[in-house]
């Protein structure tokens, strides 16, 4: 018998093999066969083993759920499931970004200056995302190579990136190469925007490394969103700027 499930939680090639590994092992399972990029596992087996003695298989990190398609009589109700769990999921992505402007505001409330409010806010995205990425180095261009075009050419774009986050946090913060900054930051986040939105459109269920991979996110409109915002504000500074 063949079935297929979905696992979330892996976010590298090493955690495509520990979950490989860990179901291969159970009794009465003949073959497993996981994709990273839409986070599915097909497993051949000679009897059916319910999802929980899959689940205990895995380590905590993971999560296996039978993909079935939505029953007519509950349909209606699914989607508000899933909105929930995405923004409980999301949580931590929201909370991030609240201190982000409500700091960059208190910076800038007396006397108000909207152009000072941007800077910082850019600044402090910077600082704060790259310290998230930078906590697992290791794991976080394998995540992110997963949706970003640039990061799946060049491996080691991945590898650095947190480093130019981190730098152009830097240069927003202490008003060095202002210019500069903003123009990285359009190409930069234009290309991983550019991929985020090719993801949402296949319908991939992926984790988002914009957080690294210390914290599970889902990639979802969220982080389209995110990087929008980041991407209208450099514009209208670069406008500004030459204007």
């Amino acid at each position: 018998m063949k079935h297929t499930y979905i696992v979330t939680g892996m976010t590298c090639n090493s955690c495509k093999a520990s979950v490989e590994k860990a179901l291969q092992e159970i009794d009465n399972v003949e073959n497993v066969s996981v994709d990273l990029e839409s986070s599915e596992a097909i497993i051949n087996m000679k009897t059916h083993i319910t999802t929980d003695v899959l689940q205990k298989a895995l380590s905590s990190k993971y999560s296996i759920t039978d993909k079935k398609e939505q029953n007519v009589f509950n349909s209606a109700s699914m989607p508000i499931e899933e909105e929930k769990s995405d923004l409980q999921q999301l949580f931590p992505l929201f909370l991030i970004f609240g201190y982000i402007t409500v700091a960059s505001i208190l910076l800038n409330i007396n006397p108000w200056d909207g152009n000072s409010f941007m800077l910082d806010f850019m600044g402090l995205f910077y600082i704060v995302f790259s310290f998230f990425k930078l906590l697992d180095l290791k794991g976080f261009p394998e995540s992110f190579k997963m949706y970003d075009p640039l990061a799946k050419i060049i491996p080691s774009y991945g590898w650095v990136y947190p480093f130019i986050e981190l730098a152009l946090g830097v240069l927003f913060l202490m008003r060095v190469q202002i210019p500069l900054a903003l123009i990285i930051t359009l190409i930069i986040l234009g290309i991983t925007t550019f991929g985020v939105t090719k993801t949402l459109l296949d319908k991939k269920s992926i984790q988002c490394a914009c957080l690294g991979t210390a914290l599970k996110l889902p990639m979802t409109k969220a982080t389209f969103i995110e990087n929008s915002i980041m991407i209208i504000m450099a514009i209208i500074m670069l406008i500004k700027t030459y204007n």
